[in-house]
């Protein structure tokens, strides 16, 4: 199939993110069109892993469902695909430089900011196209992101010291072939897409270790002969994958249909898949499923109403509800706190 265009131990992980998710600023955020998504028995007390990031209108966010939205972290630039670190302090996200009709076409540079606002800095100049940063897992808080390669179009991995300078961040997969990078594993995986040379387009768990050869290890999945895996999210306990699919081997942006499955690392296996949105396939945007709330709920933004908007899929009863506060507001790349892509 062609290309788009496009180790902690678990009990201490469980109690980093309790910490983390404790710790920072409380910020407003979004909450049902009708009555409040969630609403807490104790107002005072925020239950561990309840916060988002978001864009909105170009800005980035932080906040909880369910209560009134607050101040923007970033203003007087157009941000996107906010990221949050583990340690639950910190958002990696990119900013667009330069616009052009064509996405791939556009120059962004990505930078971390924490998550009350402070400590705004660059990781890329803004001279190359840098999409969807997100985090490693392994303890080391590093994030990575995709670069486009300007010759062939397809995209490699770079990665940056979270202290890191423009300048300073480096390649970790090979130029020379398409691989794009979704989301990372406790043990320093990284699940991809790639067009690799001998093991032809497909998913992949992508092993790097400096001063040896990337390793990849090809992904079953139950779709994986009518169409291409995107956005993956791992769910924080690594048993649980969200995804868009999308029929077929030609890219659109709409059409997407979103889906849940178990996923194993060690025998690396995506099945049991279920769609719960856009199930038709629609020619809709529905984008960027992510987990919140631990595995209970996925969150994502789709454009049905004619505006992005956010919603909520919750797997123990299957209810979609949409969370996003203003209908006239354009609402995209939702993310769970301490919980990266």
């Amino acid at each position: 199939m062609k290309k788009p265009c496009e180790q902690l131990d678990r009990r201490e992980f469980l109690k980093s993110a309790a910490r983390a998710t404790t710790a920072g600023a409380a910020f407003a955020s979004v909450g049902s069109a009708a009555a409040p998504l969630v609403a807490w028995a104790d107002q005072t007390v925020r239950p561990p892993g309840s916060r988002i990031s978001y864009y909105r209108n170009g800005e980035i966010c932080v906040g909880e469902l369910g209560k009134p939205e607050g101040r923007p972290l970033t203003t007087g630039h157009v941000d996107f695909k906010p990221s949050w670190s583990r340690t639950g302090d910190m958002l990696v996200c990119f900013r667009r430089t330069k616009d052009d009709p064509v996405t791939a076409n556009w120059k962004s540079a990505i930078f971390v900011i924490g998550a009350d606002g402070a400590g705004f800095h660059l990781l890329s100049d803004g001279t190359r196209t840098d999409f969807n940063p997100t985090w490693t897992r392994d303890g080391s808080n590093t994030p990575i992101w995709n670069r486009r390669n300007e010759r062939t179009g397809g995209y490699f991995v770079m990665q940056a010291r979270v202290d890191g300078k423009p300048g300073q961040e480096r390649t970790i997969t090979d130029e020379r072939f398409h691989s794009w990078a979704h989301s990372c594993l406790m043990d320093g995986r990284i699940l991809v897409n790639s067009a690799h040379p001998s093991l032809g387009w497909g998913v992949f768990l992508l092993s790097t270790r400096s001063g040896r050869e990337p390793v990849y290890e090809s992904v079953q999945w139950e779709l994986g002969d009518r169409g291409q895996m995107h956005r993956a999210s791992i769910s924080p306990s690594e048993a649980k994958i969200c995804f868009e699919f999308l029929p077929g081997s030609s890219f659109t942006e709409a059409g997407h249909i979103l889906y849940v499955g178990d996923f194993d690392p060690r025998r690396r296996t995506v099945s049991n898949l279920k769609a719960f949105a856009n199930k038709e396939g629609r020619k809709i945007w529905f984008a960027y499923p992510r987990w919140i709330e631990g595995e209970t709920a996925v969150i994502y933004h789709s454009g049905e109403t004619g505006t992005n908007q956010l919603y909520v899929y919750r797997l123990d009863d299957g209810s979609i509800r949409r969370v996003s506060k203003d209908a006239n507001a354009d609402y995209r790349y939702p993310h769970g706190e301490a919980a990266p892509c």
